[in-house]
């Protein structure tokens, strides 16, 4: 795979000093998409930009609102990457990492707040610290809107279930 890659960008590198940045830009979007190499820190900037959006139940647009799983769809969507619009559907995705391995772009899965057994909360990690780690998400609670938080908050280290990385699924 690594050869592959190497072959790619030489390829790349080599083709676009022929041709028009403009161009050399669509040919390496399109490598990119091709071969699912996704910059998991391109995830957290264009995620950060709707800080602030008001939490709205079952909502998954930045002009309406989000709520938490309609914002990380709506954020994985934007990189043609699929994942449940459910946060309960994440209770059987992926296999669970060790908090030593959590990566930048990572999926945080939560129980509910009432039911500890249900999955009611998903959120993205932007500063990968194992469970000292930052998430973005659409928080229903004070924020009521996009935000940033400690997963070792008592509020959300009490409720963690898992961590996925739905990058390479």
């Amino acid at each position: 795979m690594k050869s592959t890659l190497y072959i790619t960008f030489a390829s790349i590198i080599l083709f676009s000093s022929f041709t028009p940045k403009e161009e050399s830009k669509t040919i390496i979007n399109s490598i990119h998409k091709t071969q699912k190499i996704i910059d998991r820190d391109s995830i957290i900037i264009y995620s950060k930009q709707f800080l602030g959006t008001p939490y709205l139940y079952a909502g998954n647009s930045p002009k309406k609102g989000f709520d938490c799983s309609g914002f990380v769809n709506y954020v994985f969507q934007h990189f043609d990457i699929s994942v449940p619009r459910s946060s309960r559907e994440y209770k059987n995705l992926g296999t669970a990492k060790s908090s030593e391995d959590f990566k930048v772009g990572d999926v945080l899965v939560f129980y509910g707040y009432k039911n500890k057994t249900v999955v009611g909360h998903v959120g993205i990690i932007c500063e990968a610290n194992g469970m000292q780690s930052k998430f973005i998400h659409a928080s229903s609670g004070k924020a009521g809107s996009v935000t940033i938080s400690d997963l070792n908050s008592e509020h959300y280290s009490k409720r963690f279930y898992k961590c996925v990385d739905v990058l390479t699924q």
